[in-house]
């Protein structure tokens, strides 16, 4: 089968299941909105996200025997953009398992409920504490937590809200949030033993009850982020206590069961240790609310400033009215028509996990913990870190097009943690910070970049910074890996991941080259654009991949493409997914393939070549062919065509990542891999849109094919992008000709200075792919000249 028919093939199938989907309404999740439904705050659902895929065909090998499926690992828990807290729900007890490799604190399968948190603070809310659980009768102290069954016909989702009832207790639980503080109503079924326990983790620390409303606590430092919005806290109850006590883990390692195990001490008002919490007893009537509200900061004064700044009463309708109002605000501003129920729910749905970070640690003029755990004030809007490797390489773009003075806050943040650690932040893995910067930079956000550059610049030249195996690399150009022994194999869990590492790093050295062109700092322009290349010397010409080298420079043998790596030569992606991790220079790696057509039929089979490797990579899923669109090494391969004269195969696999990819579970909520904080829903809501930004450092966006007949994007500086796309449909998916400013556009791509004062895009769509924007002049740039 030809790839063309291949594709033609595989239209029918998604056709098919778009006639189905359409039946989807993508409902609002709530009794409440459903009078409301055509506005975009309605159409967000927050649980989108928390489902995995249930396909065969689109979930690779994945997971291994005894683990869960990935999923999004989003949170439909209530917060506000960048919320500095989040009051969610917990059904994963993460402190018994961590079957994920980050704690998040819900999976839309799991049957039963163990607690709801509000605090703030870690990127996956599993480990944000104290944690809150009503009860009627019966209960155990944590970490073995009292679990309820829970009905999913009566779970609820909107932006700023959450509701779910408990079965096993007749409790409805609601959870509302502003900014600093999260807000919990528990309607009881009457009963004398109504219990609201609240615990803190396995970290520990301090709890204490103050008279007959109110717990506050401390909670121990460990060096992490996971204390970020203050290790203070402090939870006031609606209705006083009728009695209380306190619980602890047994002091020692003791792990055994029964006697000795647990601590508890009725009647008493503080304690310290592991799991430390209280037990809180009400009588109460049939419909019953009991309310409590939380808030954190780095004293107790602070945490209570907020409390009576941000949520002075108990008017919980109220505070989720502002919320709700906080977040309509923002989805607003973009506005689309067309396309089906389902793909306007998923496109704000993933618009709204697009703000889900970075997180506010501290709002002007409050009290916050910096780097080096001193006490500051801070003199902005304090942001906490950008995951770098995750959402830099596109929802940072998101942000810059629709929050500019919020990204000049996320980089004077960034700025100053970098000035309290001495290097800028990393982000697990590559050094993108410059993304960030430059793409601002070339945005027109206003900044004093020469500060930042000089940070970007210490990590991208100091040995001893976060860069790492940096003098290895700036010596031989390239990184080096060692065969693990004792690892399984595949995939390989050992390693310094040399491959990927020398890719990200040359990507990173011409975002720096570029932006200390525009600094006018010549040398180092130079010195940075020369290690851009560098990107060649781990990309074998004899086998046509990029693959592992051992010290001594020798080829890595024996190599599979299709073996998904975790650390050694790859970084969690195959040899086929790491080959595309090119952005800056896409025109030198169709001229090392062999040019235009070696490099399409490349491209093709990657797309179509069957996944079938030993060794399993956990969250790579999401498959097409060999790609893998639930990990973030290979999310711009789709775009790839727009440089090599095929922008119809882009067009196509956009819109078959976007129908196949997100919501084609039984419960519609499904995502592939995770969505690390953003990263995967903003590709979802830029790409149904018609556009993505291959490369962030650059101010280029590659035209996809947009769901929606007319999208209407309002821009920070009050300016629209408009994009009409005529005669679009499922079938017609493909553009055939297209104007600009009502100007006739030719290329595949445009400039951010072409959108920047408003624009309108309009694209006339049909059936069948045509040669529109594949000429050799309208390839987008790249390092390499055309």
């Amino acid at each position: 089968m030809t790839v063309r028919s291949q594709f033609a093939s595989n239209m029918v199938r998604r056709l098919a299941l778009l006639t189905t989907a359409a039946a989807l309404l993508g409902a609002p999740v709530s009794a409440q909105d459903r009078t409301r439904s055509t506005q975009p705050v309605d159409l967000a659902n927050p649980l989108v996200g928390t489902a995995p895929l249930d396909r065969p065909e689109l979930i690779g090998n994945a997971p291994p025997a005894g683990e869960p499926l990935y999923s999004g690992l989003t949170s439909p828990g209530a917060r506000l953009p960048h919320s500095a807290v989040e009051a969610a729900p917990i059904n994963s007890n993460v402190e018994l398992s961590y079957p994920w490799g980050v704690a998040t604190p819900y999976y839309y399968t799991n049957p039963t409920m163990i607690g709801f948190t509000g605090g703030g603070g870690p990127t996956y809310g599993a480990r944000a504490t104290p944690t809150l659980m009503p009860i009627v009768g019966d209960w155990t102290v944590p970490p073995v937590y009292t679990e309820a069954y829970y009905d999913k016909a009566r779970e609820t989702a909107s932006p700023g809200y959450y509701s779910v009832f408990l079965d096993t207790f007749k409790t409805k639980v609601e959870l509302t949030a502003t900014q600093a503080t999260s807000l919990m109503r528990f309607t009881f079924p009457a009963t004398e033993r109504a219990h609201v326990i609240l615990n803190l983790q396995g970290r520990g620390g301090s709890v204490e009850i103050v008279g007959d409303r109110t717990v506050r606590g401390v909670i121990t430092g460990r060096g992490d982020k996971d204390t970020r919005d203050g290790r203070y806290f402090v939870a006031e109850f609606s209705k006083p206590f009728k009695r209380f006590g306190t619980f602890r883990k047994s002091p020692g390692t003791n792990r055994g069961y029964g006697i000795g195990d647990k601590d508890v001490q009725p009647d008493t008002r503080s304690i310290e240790g592991g799991f430390a919490g209280s037990y809180l007893d009400f009588t109460t009537k049939a419909g019953e609310a009991v309310l409590v509200k939380i808030a954190h900061g780095a004293s107790y004064e602070g945490a209570e400033a907020r409390l009576r700044a941000e949520s002075p009463g108990w008017d919980f309708d109220g505070i989720r009215g502002k919320a709700r109002a906080e977040w309509a605000k923002l989805l607003d501003r973009v506005q689309v028509s067309g396309g089906t129920p389902k793909q306007r729910m998923l496109f704000y749905s993933t618009l709204f996990q697009s703000f889900a970070s970075p997180r506010l640690v501290a709002r002007k003029g409050e009290a916050f913990t910096d780097g080096n755990g001193k006490t500051q004030t801070a003199g902005y809007d304090r942001y906490g870190p950008v995951p770098f490797w995750d959402t830099g390489r596109n929802q940072i773009v998101l942000l810059e097009l629709m929050e500019p003075e919020v990204v000049r806050d996320i980089m004077q943040s960034e700025l100053d943690m970098a000035r309290e650690r001495g290097f800028m932040n990393t982000s697990f893995h590559a050094d993108n910070a410059v993304f960030l910067y430059l793409g601002a930079m070339r945005r027109g956000i206003a900044f004093d970049y020469e500060a930042a550059y000089a940070f970007l610049r210490k990590n991208a030249t100091d040995p001893k910074g976060p860069r790492d195996f940096l003098a290895e690399y700036d010596k031989q150009g390239w990184i080096s890996d060692e065969i693990p022994k004792g690892n399984p194999s595949p995939p390989y869990a050992g390693g310094k991941a040399g491959v990927a590492k020398t890719m990200e790093y040359a990507w990173d050295d011409h975002a720096m080259a570029e932006m200390a062109e525009r600094l006018g700092k010549r040398a180092d322009a130079q010195l940075f654009r020369k290690r851009a290349g560098n990107w060649r010397n781990v990309f074998d010409r004899s086998i046509g991949f990029v693959r592992g080298r051992t010290a001594d420079g020798k080829w890595i043998s024996p190599f599979d493409p299709a073996e998904p790596y975790y650390n050694f030569m790859m970084k969690e992606a195959s040899g086929w997914s790491t080959l595309w991790l090119v952005p800056h220079d896409v025109q030198g790696l169709i001229d090392a393939l062999g040019g235009r057509t070696a490099f399409n039929a490349k491209l093709d089979e990657f797309f179509t070549k069957p996944y079938n490797p030993t060794g399993i990579c956990r969250d790579c899923t999401g498959m097409i062919g060999q790609y893998v669109h639930g990990n973030q090494p290979d999310q711009q391969a789709p775009f790839l065509y727009a440089w090599s004269g095929q922008p119809w195969k882009t067009q196509e696999l956009s819109r078959r990542v976007l129908d196949d990819l997100y919501g084609s579970d039984a419960s519609g909520y499904g995502y592939s891999g995770m969505d690390d904080q953003g990263a995967t829903s903003s590709w979802y809501a830029m790409a149904a849109l018609g556009f993505y930004p291959v490369d962030p450092s650059s101010d280029e966006y590659i035209i996809a094919s947009p769901l929606f007949d007319r999208s209407v994007l309002q821009m920070g500086n009050n300016k629209t992008l408009e994009i009409t796309a005529r005669n679009n449909s499922a079938k017609n998916l493909y553009i055939q000709s297209a104007t600009l400013n009502g100007r006739a556009w030719t290329k595949p791509w445009f400039r951010h200075a072409d959108i920047a004062n408003g624009a309108k895009l309009v694209l006339t769509m049909g059936p069948k792919p045509s040669n529109w924007g594949g000429a050799p002049g309208d390839a987008p740039p790249s390092m390499t000249r055309h």
